[in-house]
């Protein structure tokens, strides 16, 4: 029968920190506080991008592709609002964005809504195999022109396009939808092939930080300027009506 197994005796003390009770020498501790992780360096700017569109567009895959390079088949509905954050760098400026993902029955709309108006940029998406879903558009529109602001940079997409044997709305439909609303980017993508996802992002962040001032830009203390919280309390006054199509 094997004996049973026994701390080690006095011989193991003092094999580091020299002799007594093992206490570990300056130098030791001194190398173990340089190994010590610095903390990442703060963002320079906090912005707020919100995904609207129809049920089952792929809203939730987008934003999941880009944020955690993952795609899920069997991807669940969204009930109201849900959000990821991402940091990125850009213009050499480290950006976070929170990244707000709405749902798109129409009897979530109220709870939606409010958060349209802190948006710097707003990705509206419809599925390139579903006309209902291109023939929604003009009813989000009217969402973002009630609630949200004149200022927000508008991205239209049209997702799934590893369907394309299935699809219902050309390319040229697209293009000249956007081409309707003043400064919208149109692209299309898909989330499960990770097509086109990171430059519909990065794109729409570039243009939200193209249309800052240069005084701010050059403010490495704007944390505190572009808010990332939402306010979901009060719906905001509505807006005045937004006054052609650039691509990603």
């Amino acid at each position: 029968m094997n004996p049973p197994c026994r701390a080690a005796g006095p011989q193991r003390r003092g094999m580091v920190g020299g002799s007594g009770g093992g206490g570990e020498s300056p130098a030791l501790l001194g190398a173990q506080s340089r190994r010590r992780k610095q903390p990442p360096r703060p963002a320079d700017f906090k912005l707020q991008v919100i995904i609207i569109g129809s049920r089952g567009v792929g809203k939730t895959s987008l934003m999941e592709r880009f944020t955690d390079d993952t795609f899920s088949e069997a991807c669940k509905s969204t009930v109201g609002v849900d959000f990821k954050i991402k940091t990125v760098e850009l213009r050499g400026k480290k950006i976070r964005l929170q990244i707000w993902d709405t749902a798109g029955q129409e009897r979530f709309n109220s709870i939606t809504s409010a958060y349209y108006r802190s948006a710097k940029g707003i990705i509206l998406v419809y599925d390139i195999t579903k006309k209902e879903t291109f023939e929604d558009l003009p009813k989000w529109m009217k969402m973002i022109d009630k609630y949200a602001s004149e200022e927000a940079e508008l991205l239209l997409v049209g997702n799934k396009l590893d369907c394309e044997t299935d699809r219902e709305i050309t390319r040229q439909q697209g293009e000249k939808f956007a081409q309707q609303i003043t400064g919208m980017r149109f692209c299309e993508a898909s989330a499960k092939d990770n097509f086109n996802v990171d430059e519909i992002f990065l794109k729409l962040v570039d243009d939200i930080l193209k249309k800052m001032p240069l005084d701010l830009m050059r403010n490495e203390l704007s944390n505190s300027i572009l808010s990332l919280q939402p306010e979901p309390e009060i719906p905001p006054e509505l807006p005045p009506p937004r006054p052609s199509v650039r691509c990603c």
